[in-house]
């Protein structure tokens, strides 16, 4: 960095707290992943970039030897805190707007009801879990949960 006219601690001061922000996000976003979950990796990755671009900035203009124009640190000076609203804008986004709904499952016509039994069959269990003529008892589900 110093070979572009940046000294190490501004690089560190600039970069470090993006990269914490990183770090932790994604870390959340591991243990306890959102349902718009794109959405905030795409908002850590943009603050990221928004942090990067003044250098990178610097580094385009040395290279094209655009350095002295003033008019590309205008450019500069404007596209940067536009990067980082894009970031707080995909954030709230993904805070804002729900993921569309799962529609209920509904089960089909006579799924939980009870099965029909045939009457004219000996031992077979009456409606209350009787015996019928010596059969085995009925066996009914319960819903314990």
């Amino acid at each position: 960095m110093e070979a572009i006219g940046v000294p190490w601690f501004i690089v560190v001061r600039y970069l470090g707290p993006p990269l914490m922000l990183l770090v932790a996000g994604g870390a959340l976003l591991v243990w306890r992943p959102p349902a718009r979950r794109g959405l905030v990796w795409a908002a850590l990755v943009t603050n990221l970039v928004a942090a990067v671009l003044p250098f990178l900035w610097i580094g385009l203009q040395i290279l094209t030897d655009q350095a002295e124009r003033t008019v590309f640190g205008l450019v500069m000076t404007l596209l940067q805190p536009l990067v980082v609203v894009v970031a707080w804008l995909l954030v709230l986004t993904a805070v804002i707007h729900r993921p569309p709904a799962v529609p209920p499952v509904v089960p089909a016509a006579g799924a939980h009801a009870e099965p029909r039994r045939s009457r004219a069959r000996a031992g077979t269990a009456g409606p209350e879990g009787r015996r019928d003529e010596g059969g085995e008892a009925e066996r009914r589900t319960e819903n314990v949960g």
